[in-house]
């Protein structure tokens, strides 16, 4: 996988843009800027979104090439973010660290998904906000008309709202719903897509 996003990620533009996602952007406007982690972020086009906008920024992802990408986007927006090259398996942060996680567009496979989101939960505070938005099991449709919408090719690592929701029992779910939206997200986000959104408060 390591492979695959280094190869996506060295075109010289951020492939899917250097703006926010729009849910993203939606619910950090509801919230107090605080401490944020965003797993698998990519080129950082989020990460430096929330770190605009006096959030505490951390982020990771296999790919070095992304890391690069999202420092320099970084320093273009004049904004300091805490980037590592890791997986969800091997992340160090201490528990209960963040009181935020967004996690847009983290496709996992399932026999990985539900332990690696356990071990995100383990780094959300008490009380701390989970903001998730990817493609659900039904944008395969959209896949087989459009190339460039998007999402794994591998069904299971779509996903499927009441197995999302089970990942994180200790919630209380203020939204989670499937619904479509039409994206326009750099050149592999593009088009009607069919998406899960989750936005969530830990309670234990």
């Amino acid at each position: 996988m390591k492979e695959f996003w280094d190869e996506r990620y060295s075109a010289e533009e951020y492939v899917y843009g250097e703006l926010p996602n729009d849910y993203l952007k939606e619910k950090l406007a509801l919230l107090t800027p605080s401490t944020i982690l965003f797993p698998a972020e990519g080129e950082g086009r989020n990460a430096v979104y929330a770190a605009m906008h006096n959030w505490t920024v951390s982020a990771f992802d296999l790919s070095s090439v992304a890391k690069i990408k999202a420092e320099q986007l970084a320093t273009k927006k004049k904004v300091n973010i805490d980037y590592s090259i890791a997986s969800f398996e091997n992340t160090h942060y201490p528990k209960a660290s963040f009181d935020a996680i967004a996690l847009i567009y983290a496709h996992l496979p399932n026999e990985i998904r539900r332990k690696s989101h356990q071990q995100l939960v383990d780094l959300l505070a008490v009380g701390g906000t989970l903001i998730i938005e990817g493609f659900s099991k039904t944008h395969a449709e959209n896949q087989k008309t459009n190339p460039r919408a998007g999402g794994p090719k591998e069904v299971d690592m779509l996903y499927d709202l009441d197995e999302l929701k089970a990942d994180f029992p200790n919630f209380e779910f203020i939204e989670a719903e499937e619904k479509a939206v039409e994206l326009n997200e750099g050149e592999y986000h593009k088009g009607k897509a069919n998406v899960v959104r989750l936005f969530a408060k830990k309670k234990l």
